[in-house]
């Protein structure tokens, strides 16, 4: 995986946050159709840029919500 394709993924990741506002991880791997490396480089991506914000959920204390900021 090399950083164009990090970044396209970094982009649909983002498209589906500005449609929602909000997801967790599984329903954005869902929604994205990516593979959880693909995903998770795509989500260090957005950190890195300071586009998204990741936050525990308080319901399930296991799964992360992603935000756009």
């Amino acid at each position: 995986m090399n950083k164009e394709i990090i970044g396209l993924n970094a982009g649909k990741v983002w498209e589906a946050l500005n449609a929602a506002d909000a997801m967790g991880v599984k329903q954005l791997k869902k929604v994205t159709k990516l593979k959880d490396k693909e995903l998770f480089a795509a989500l260090g991506w957005l950190a890195r840029e300071d586009k998204i914000e990741i936050a525990v959920d308080d319901e399930d204390e296991k799964e992360y919500i992603v935000s756009l900021v």
